[in-house]
């Protein structure tokens, strides 16, 4: 069963990143801590694990589909990895707590923002 609920996850986290083109990282990790049972820290670095092979399909159809901007995509791909590396080193020094904390205000922020715009 749980080969299943990694092929679920992993589909459904590929299907939103690809669709919305982002929030494929939200759905990972709440999948990851409630269905697989990992704990607060091992989700949000699995998660950010699996965005990268799926961010680099996205990108693929995205600009051979003519909807990306290659020369775009590339400079904020560098904003992006260094902001990574910024959370990654974060990520094993904050509490699990704030950890939860952040990620839900964040989460609360955009979707807000989603809801007016």
């Amino acid at each position: 069963m749980t080969k299943v609920k990694k092929f679920f996850i992993g589909s459904l986290v590929g299907f939103i990143n690809g669709f919305f083109a982002s929030g494929g990282g939200i759905v990972a990790v709440l999948s990851l801590k409630k269905f697989m049972k990992l704990e607060e820290k091992k989700a949000h670095a699995t998660a950010i694990a699996v965005i990268l092979p799926l961010s680099l399909a996205s990108i693929v159809v995205y600009t051979h589909g003519g909807f990306g901007d290659f020369p775009y995509i590339v400079k904020a791909s560098i904003g992006g990895i260094i902001g990574a590396f910024i959370g990654a080193k974060l990520l094993n020094k904050l509490k699990k707590e704030y950890i939860s904390l952040g990620f839900g205000i964040i989460m609360v922020i955009a979707g807000i923002r989603m809801f007016f715009k």
